[in-house]
């Protein structure tokens, strides 16, 4: 009776030792398939799939991140600037795009705006119904340095219902790798901005 209860012991004990091995089998080919399937995604990630001739389909490796960081550099300028020269004569229309324009630079950024408006260029800009925008002709960039220099060229023009000003535009300012946000899509951050021209060229009427 004794020898009969140690042997079904031993068998419980041998299942139980069995079963943790199962498990735990179980749970290493689970992790890795998971993590396998992970490795899958991201290098299918990494590809293209473009067209031939409409006939056949080629697949294409994408191009490293880093050769689009120029694009991407001039793209978040020019964002910039459509954002704080874009206004139209309304309050909440003109803090929504200085808000964005903020969101991709530094304190400099704000100094200039909070300037414009303590001089009351905003409050004029509402009372007499003008509507502001930008032209942007160029871009340079240093990218052989780090901070980049940049320098912007182009034109803003102030539309009243009289005439338009046309406004020689120039500005420059440093830019440095920043965290990609919802906010700031391009992972830059503009310092030391300025304006250094902003002269009048010429009126037409309207």
């Amino acid at each position: 009776m004794f020898q009969s209860l140690k042997t079904i012991q031993s068998a419980f004990a041998l299942s139980r030792i069995y079963l943790i091995l199962i498990t735990l089998m179980a749970v290493i080919i689970s992790a890795y398939a998971v993590y396998e399937s992970f490795q899958f995604a991201e290098a299918q990630r990494e590809k293209i799939y473009v067209l031939d001739s409409g006939e056949s389909l080629l697949m294409a490796l994408s191009r490293n991140v880093s050769e689009n960081r120029l694009a991407e550099a001039k793209s978040h300028i020019k964002h910039f600037h459509e954002y704080f020269f874009t206004l139209s004569p309304e309050k909440s229309a003109i803090e929504n795009n200085v808000d964005q324009a903020l969101c991709l630079a530094d304190n400099s950024a704000m100094e200039v705006y909070m300037r414009m408006k303590e001089e009351g260029f905003f409050e004029r800009l509402i009372a007499a119904g003008i509507l502001c925008e930008i032209q942007i002709d160029s871009i340079k960039i240093n990218d052989s340095v780090y901070p980049h220099r940049v320098k912007t060229y182009g034109k803003t023009s102030i539309v009243r219902r009289s005439n338009i000003t046309y406004r020689n535009l120039e500005t420059s300012c440093l830019l440095l790798n920043s965290t990609r946000t919802d906010k700031n899509p391009h992972g830059f951050i503009i310092e030391e901005w300025k304006i250094i021209d902003n002269s009048d060229l010429y009126v037409i009427e309207r």
